[in-house]
């Protein structure tokens, strides 16, 4: 079971020193741990993980996300990170937060960017100084939160 407490799959604890919250949607325990090693290190942010689209979808109506990351297949079922996408969309009152693919397949890019998403990442791109740049606008201290 997922909680927004700042625990992680693999039951270890984080927390963030900057106030920043990411949802990490649809990854494995391997990929969430490196995806929140790399947040905490690089903006002190904390990586919450989610499932899927219902279990990201109660998330986000209970706490503040400044940015969600959806796996392009998610572990839990084998299901579509685009459909995440589109059903965040979807949503009204969540449609202005943060969401980027994370794929290295520029053709899954450009379907999420068309779907709503802010252009993402792959995960071998994870630690290049380029994945850092990509992402500070929406986890750098000096920008408010969503």
């Amino acid at each position: 079971m997922w909680s927004n407490l700042g625990i992680g799959r693999d039951g270890s604890k984080f927390g963030s020193m900057s106030g920043r919250r990411v949802l990490s949607v649809g990854n494995c325990s391997f990929d969430h741990g490196n995806i929140a090693r790399f947040l905490q290190q690089h903006f002190g942010a904390e990586a919450v993980p989610a499932d899927g689209l219902e279990d990201a979808l109660k998330q986000l109506r209970s706490s503040r996300f400044d940015l969600v990351l959806v796996n392009r297949v998610l572990d839990a079922d084998g299901s579509s990170g685009h459909e995440v996408i589109r059903g965040l969309k979807a949503e009204a009152n969540l449609a202005s937060v943060p969401v980027m693919l994370i794929s290295n397949l520029p053709d899954a890019q450009e379907q999420a960017v068309a779907l709503g998403a802010v252009r993402g990442f792959g995960k071998k791109d994870l630690t290049s100084p380029e994945t850092v740049e990509l992402l500070r606008p929406y986890l750098s201290d000096s920008v408010p939160t969503c």
